[in-house]
């Protein structure tokens, strides 16, 4: 904005410097693809740790060949991680537990289904109370999960206060639990103008009780947990108030049982209109469906057995039996373990590798593709290579085990094995993939810490994260400097001569070392091969090359629609030459000097008036890559001896 002076005197005006940064892009995000117990199906989500992984996809399971490598990714020095949960794409898709809420009059107002698919829903359970500061019209919901102990114990739990089911009101239950809870989900049926039913055992109203006789000699309170009794229940003094009343209740039930049944059991104070006050005893038991049901003097007393008492399912269990007051409950299924079709997905509805549209990643690894068949392997990865080219991105390929021994290949563990795959495999080659053998063996802890052969995948993206953090993209992610993190032992034992046959096929070895453990001991993407004599034989200078593009793509958005002339070129070579330079300094090149290490034209001679006329600016950059030292010779003369002097 140019000043315009009105006064005599000195006018400063900030100016834009005109140099545009371009600032490097990640180089080691890394996107799983893979089966998980639960979780977001087809959506990337973003991870930065294990405790992240788990919140949200689950603890570890078995099944669960992305959730092994993703603890690898980590143990090995990754930082960030864009996770897919998929699943077969056939009908065997998995289906999110839920049940439906019914008002005293056993209407459906409610359907509350598990945030995610999977039969991890089928742990969840739901509390409804009145304890709220308008009884009459609001209600507390308790959201639990729990595990398959008996009686279970509680892994996560979420509670929501003063809810109603007016949609304009401000604590409308839908809008406040859809927006925070990470459990569950709720949909309303119709226009309800009554509450969920309470949960547990609900008392008349005990405001007038005579606490003074509750604790006479003989009076008890009988306890069934559905057909089971759990025995009696006798005051050894008199309460002096009803708070007190209800903690020594309390007390007493948690004690019932061999093993006690209701460990978990609470008794509350419930207010009601006006003066009334009702007790409300809830359990946490293995069987949410069970009736608590109350007999002898002290339940007369209390109001827990009179006509009109609610008696209730002690919790609401998705996936589960519905119970009094809930119905229509579907069984989560966490569907079947990831086929071709879903891995691939859809590029129109965004699933499978085409779920990654939206995120922002470098690498990509699909550890699930290890349990497919040769042909349904083959189509995942020659799709993951195309998409990984379109994306900038890198794939580690997990060659298929589920052949091994049958009339599909022989065991891919083995050197002949390795090699036949690769071998009827061949239009698998390309310069955006790397492939690694033999498989890690890491330490199972869901058997004891026997030993698991994993995909190799997890483990390499992670030693390229460690690598590009420490040294650079361009530094090959190999050698002894970089040991594998939590890997035991390999599933073969690689020889120097043996390493020599698959070296030249462009088969990375991961071999094990005295003194330096196990490494990986290769840097060729499956371009490299030596009969194919590719400018792209290796990772270090493919990934370099992804990275400026990635770099450059991003960093001169700015350019378009500006004028197409010799200011823009200008100001494109000292924008696109500074960062260069920058990884010059950095030792990213070849060459002593800049001139020799990299050059950035855009000038006339790039861009004609054809070019101009049609709206292009064409910008030539060139680099000269360091190339990994895959042979180290040492040659080593003899010196005669010399005549004396």
């Amino acid at each position: 904005m140019s000043v315009a002076p009105t006064y005599p005197g000195v006018y400063i005006q900030e100016l834009p410097s005109g140099v545009q940064t371009i600032t490097g892009v990640s180089t080691a995000v890394t996107a799983f693809l893979g089966y998980f117990m639960q979780g977001p199906m087809n959506q990337p989500t973003q991870i930065f740790s294990v405790a992240d992984l788990e919140s949200t996809f689950g603890p570890l399971y078995s099944g669960s060949e992305a959730a092994y490598g993703i603890r690898q990714f980590f143990a090995n020095g990754g930082a960030q991680a864009v996770v897919v949960r998929v699943a077969a794409g056939s009908s065997a898709a998995p289906v999110p537990a839920s049940i439906q809420l019914e008002d005293s009059t056993n209407t459906v107002i409610l359907t509350a289904t598990a945030s995610s698919p999977g039969s991890w829903g089928n742990s969840l359970r739901l509390a409804v109370d009145y304890n709220t500061t308008n009884p009459g019209a609001a209600f507390n919901l308790t959201v639990t999960q729990v595990d398959s102990s008996s009686p279970p114990n509680t892994l996560a739990t979420e509670v929501y206060r003063n809810l109603t089911l007016t949609p304009t009101d401000p604590s409308y239950a839908v809008a406040v639990v859809n927006s925070a809870s990470a459990l569950v989900q709720l949909t309303l049926v119709g226009t309800p103008t009554t509450l969920p039913v309470p949960t547990g055992t609900v008392s008349q109203d005990v405001s007038g009780v005579n606490l003074s006789t509750l604790a006479a000699s003989g009076t008890q309170l009988t306890v069934e947990l559905g057909t089971t009794s759990l025995g009696a229940v006798a005051f050894a003094t008199a309460p002096s108030n009803l708070t007190e009343l209800a903690s020594a209740l309390q007390t007493y039930l948690q004690a019932l049982g061999t093993p006690p049944a209701l460990q978990n059991v609470s008794v509350a104070l419930v207010p009601g209109t006006g003066t009334s006050v009702y007790l409300q005893i809830s359990a946490v038991v293995s069987t949410p469906s069970a009736v608590l049901t109350f007999g002898g003097q002290l339940a007369d007393d209390l109001f827990l057995n009179a006509s009109g008492t609610i008696t209730n399912a002690q919790q609401y269990a998705l996936g589960g039996t519905a119970g009094p007051y809930a119905s229509n409950s579907e069984t989560g299924t966490d569907g079947s373990q990831p086929d071709a079709a879903g891995l691939i997905g859809d590029p129109l509805a965004k699933t499978g590798i085409y779920a990654l549209d939206s995120a922002n990643f470098n690498i990509l690894c699909l550890p699930d593709v290890m349990n497919l068949a040769d042909t349904a392997a083959f189509a995942v990865i020659s799709a993951a290579e195309t998409y990984c080219q379109a994306q900038w991105a890198f794939l580690l390929v997990d060659p298929p085990q589920s052949s091994a021994g049958g009339a599909g290949g022989s065991d891919r563990d083995t050197l002949t094995g390795i090699q036949d795959w690769l071998a009827q495999n061949s239009n698998l080659r390309s310069s955006y993939a790397a492939l690694y053998y033999p498989r890690p063996q890491i330490p199972d802890p869901l058997s004891n810490y026997r030993l698991r052969s994993v995909a190799a995948s997890g483990t390499i993206a992670g030693l390229y994260a460690s690598t590009d953090g420490s040294s650079g993209v361009w530094k090959a992610p190999a050698g002894t400097a970089t040991p594998l993190v939590n890997v035991s032992a390999l599933t073969y034992q690689v020889t120097d001569p043996e390493n020599g046959v698959l070296n030249p096929l462009a088969i990375n070895c991961l071999r094990s070392f005295p003194v330096y453990g196990n490494v990986c001991w290769g840097a060729r993407t499956l371009d490299g091969a030596d009969q194919i004599e590719s400018q792209w034989k290796y990772i270090p200078v493919r990934r370099l090359a992804l990275y400026i593009e990635a770099s450059l793509y991003q960093g001169t958005q700015w350019a378009v629609f500006e004028p197409n002339d010799e200011p823009l070129w200008s100001a494109l070579r000292l924008s696109i030459g500074t960062f260069m330079q920058q990884l010059f300094q950095k030792g990213a090149f070849q060459g002593s000097t800049p001139t020799s290490a990299y050059f950035v034209k855009c000038d006339a001679t790039t861009t004609t008036q054809a070019d101009i006329n049609l709206g292009i600016v064409n910008i030539v950059v060139g680099f000269a890559p360091l190339l990994p030292a895959e042979f180290v010779i040492i040659q080593i003369q003899q010196i005669a001896g010399q005549s004396p002097t």
